[in-house]
């Protein structure tokens, strides 16, 4: 027990524990007030670690900025968690399971409007400080990855039938999902032309689905 205790309170858990306090914190500002708006002295006041402490752990704010982005990727990901391994799921033919996993973009759409609206953001942000991918590694891999569940379910549907064979399988999903998270990215940033009506942004996005599942299904 003694051992525990020293080991929970040695100067690299301290450090550790402040550092995801501070991440913690910036990905609640960020989400609240956008990047641009957020300065290294909100962030220290918030988590109470000095600015100083703040630099030195994570060099600037695009270290932090990082880390926020990854915190939030992080927890989304536990949200979807066991979702698409379930016996409900995977008892499914395969054309369907590909029509859940699409519309989880609509799920990410309405249901996690700040995070849709922070992830353009920070795209901007990324290159607007030029910031160089080898930086963005970490953060990489903490995007959600639905393709090897799309592929998973594009090969059972074409198994059970329910879903024809194409060439390209890939360029397939990229183009779907890039669509559907620039659409998404678009009807969140709210409209600009007076001809723009938003109203119905949902369905367009369903409609974007259905023209997706309908391209595969048998």
């Amino acid at each position: 027990m003694v051992n525990e205790i020293s080991s929970d309170l040695s100067p690299k858990k301290l450090k550790d524990k402040r550092v995801e306090r501070a991440v913690a914190v910036c990905a609640e500002l960020f989400l609240a007030n956008g990047i641009e708006n957020v300065k290294m002295t909100d962030i220290a006041d918030v988590s109470g670690i000095g600015v100083a402490t703040l630099y030195r752990y994570f060099g600037t704010k695009i270290g932090i900025a990082i880390g926020a982005m990854t915190f939030l990727w992080d927890d989304l990901k536990n949200l979807f968690s066991g979702v698409f391994d379930s016996e409900t799921f995977l008892s499914q033919t395969g054309i369907k399971q590909l029509q859940d996993m699409l519309k989880m973009f609509i799920v990410l759409f309405t249901a996690h409007k700040d995070f849709m609206r922070l992830l353009g953001e920070f795209d901007r942000f990324v290159i607007h400080e030029n910031v160089p991918s080898e930086q963005l590694e970490v953060y990489e891999k903490s995007v959600i990855n639905f393709y090897p569940v799309i592929e998973r379910a594009y090969n059972k549907g074409v198994e059970d039938g329910t879903v024809r064979e194409i060439p390209e399988f890939r360029i397939y999903y990229l183009t779907f999902a890039h669509a559907l998270t620039e659409m998404s990215k678009k009807f969140i940033d709210g409209e600009i032309l007076p001809s723009d009506d938003f109203s119905d942004a949902e369905k367009e996005l369903a409609m974007l689905i259905d023209c997706a599942v309908s391209y595969l299904k048998a």
